[in-house]
């Protein structure tokens, strides 16, 4: 497995990790675009991604203008080996080293995202839209994982 910082060449292996998820599915594929993450990895934030046999299996993105966590994901032939958890640290690494200001994120309750953020110390501080769970990490409380 390598961890490395996520390149624009990625962005279309990263489009099929993100379309095999199933869970947390997008309701049409077709509104994330590819200057979407384009706009994420170099204008608002950060990405990573994992790369098994030349292949991307997971990948997160950090948006630092609406301090939130845009993506994780790990496509479903590799969940359960700790990609997810690494990309995690990675990401929330970076962030704060950019700033203090508290991340958020949004993901669908009853999911295993859901079991896996509050395992990972993230707080849940209400809802996102809808039909998201919010949840919410601090720089103190990042330091404590």
């Amino acid at each position: 497995m390598i961890f490395r910082e996520a390149q624009m060449s990625d962005i279309p292996q990263m489009q099929i990790v993100r379309h095999s998820v199933k869970e947390n599915m997008l309701s049409n594929p077709a509104l994330v675009t590819d200057k979407d993450y384009e706009e994420f990895l170099t204008v608002r934030g950060k990405g990573w991604v994992c790369e098994v046999d030349e292949y991307i299996v997971g990948f997160s993105i950090a948006d630092l203008k609406e301090n939130n966590i845009w993506a994780l994901f790990v496509h479903p032939d590799h969940e359960s080996k700790g990609i997810g958890k690494k990309l995690h640290n990675l990401m929330l690494s970076w962030y704060f080293e950019q700033t203090n200001t508290t991340v958020w994120l949004g993901t669908a309750p009853g999911t295993r995202a859901e079991k896996f953020y509050k395992h990972m110390g993230w707080i849940q501080v209400g809802k996102h839209g809808e039909k998201e769970i919010k949840f919410e990490m601090s720089v103190e409380s990042f330091k404590k994982i």
